[in-house]
């Protein structure tokens, strides 16, 4: 197809689509001509996997870029590139490693680990964000909540045997590195929702003089 038809599949505006490739987030098309390309499926579909990292996973375009750079990398082994592909959804937290508070709290977080038999490298950033979630439930007197850390890890373990089920059942690697990412994004999203159905139906049980008709 070409480009205009490409646009029309996906419903993303031409000047959008050239700006993806420009900023290296669509591969580019088979040249037909000095000033034609052809395109095929291989891009409707990246296409739809873009806007859902940009407007679902609220990520910047250069995190993008550098997400699938680690997926279109055929060198890197499927674990290394999940790795790669995945940590950087994971925003950065504010606070100093110096910081005591920091400090003690991924003391906590790898002692979680340990307990959990789970295999996580230091650098992962995941483990220094749930670090700093702990320090401030801490600091604005939520220790009942960071209390909960073993219930949260294993519902959080649950949920990860389910995504790992689902990768495990893909053979081709584009397709595993592909379902991962929507899995992570979107997955992200669809419990966050699930837990507020969850707390509303929790609430209105547990405070049933305040639910709502």
């Amino acid at each position: 197809m070409r480009v205009s038809e490409l646009s029309r599949a996906s419903g993303i505006p031409l000047p959008t689509i050239k700006y993806y490739l420009r900023e290296g987030l669509l591969h580019r098309g088979e040249t037909t001509s000095p000033n034609q390309a052809r395109y095929d499926e291989s891009h409707l579909q990246r296409l739809r996997l873009v806007r859902a990292l940009l407007e679902i996973g609220a990520m910047p375009v250069a995190t993008v870029r550098h997400v699938l750079e680690a997926v279109d990398d055929p060198d890197l082994p499927v674990h290394w590139m999940l790795g790669r592909a995945t940590h950087p959804l994971t925003v950065p937290p504010a606070e100093k490693d110096d910081d005591p508070a920091v400090a003690a709290a991924l003391d906590e977080i790898d002692a979680l680990v340990q307990r959990s038999g789970w295999h996580v490298s230091r650098g992962a950033p995941a483990r220094r964000a749930a670090a700093s979630v702990l320090v401030r439930l801490r600091a604005l007197g939520q220790d009942g909540f960071a209390n909960k850390l073993d219930d949260y890890a294993r519902a959080a373990e649950q949920l990860a045997e389910a995504d790992l089920r689902q990768l495990a059942t893909l053979s081709g690697r584009d397709e595993v590195a592909e379902a991962a990412l929507v899995g992570t994004v979107l997955g992200d999203a669809l419990v966050s929702a699930l837990r507020r159905m969850a707390q509303e139906s929790f609430s209105s049980t547990q405070f049933p003089q305040a639910a709502a008709e």
